[in-house]
């Protein structure tokens, strides 16, 4: 064990230990690289933060990093952030505009043979820890539409009780923006069987147009 994480506790509970002063996002970036919200950074080979333009009005929200995003510290650039990008491109959204993030900032995972690491779901607990750096996130930014990718990120934003599955698809209006659109992860699709994956694919293509309907029928006088 290094001298750095023999003397440092392995969790203080809450990412709100770390949050800097008058935050800004380059601030939480940096602060977030030394977060011990929770264990989770034990194993992770790094902080996976969000990234995008100040100016986004879509905040795009998944559930934690995977193997290739822990690799090398951006996220959603493995198999489901390529599948991402297609479905933002068939949507007319510029994904250079978009910001993107985790409900979860570290890679949780389990190693099975050949050293193979496999993603495992993050806790209640982590991603209540965890949550202080998403609350910051959409503070700052303040994006007229952020998209739950997938159970864990829609449970973090609107609540434990909130099921994808019933609500895909559907704007709804909160405090945080304008509208939150929750819809599947893209990796849920890649796991899909070969002979639904197709359909899931053009499901979730259909709840990113959705998100590129309203921000055309919904104007803002943002600059």
């Amino acid at each position: 064990m290094s001298p750095q994480r023999a003397s440092s506790p392995l969790s203080t509970g809450s990412a709100a230990d770390f949050i800097p002063p008058n935050p800004t996002l380059p601030k939480l970036r940096e602060a977030a690289a030394g977060c011990r919200g929770c264990d989770l950074w034990v194993n992770a080979t790094q902080t996976v933060f969000g990234e995008g333009p100040r100016a986004a009005e879509v905040m795009l929200v998944g559930e934690q990093p995977g193997d290739q995003e822990d690799r090398q510290g951006h996220p959603f650039v493995g198999p489901a952030g390529r599948l991402l990008d297609a479905g933002l491109e068939h949507a007319g959204i510029d994904r250079s505009r978009v910001y993107v993030t985790n409900a979860v900032k570290h890679f949780k995972f389990v190693v099975i043979e050949r050293g193979r690491r496999l993603h495992k779901k993050p806790s209640a607990g982590e991603v209540r820890a965890c949550n202080p750096w998403l609350q910051e996130e959409i503070r700052l930014l303040k994006p007229r539409v952020v998209v739950a990718l997938g159970a864990t990120a829609a449970q973090a934003l609107l609540g434990k009780q909130f099921r994808v599955t019933q609500h895909r698809g559907k704007p709804i209006p909160t405090d945080i923006a304008d509208a939150i659109v929750a819809t599947v992860h893209p990796s849920a699709i890649l796991r899909a069987p070969d002979e639904a994956r197709e359909e899931a694919r053009q499901e979730f293509f259909a709840d990113l147009a959705v998100v590129a309907k309203y921000l055309k029928s919904h104007p803002t006088n943002r600059p």
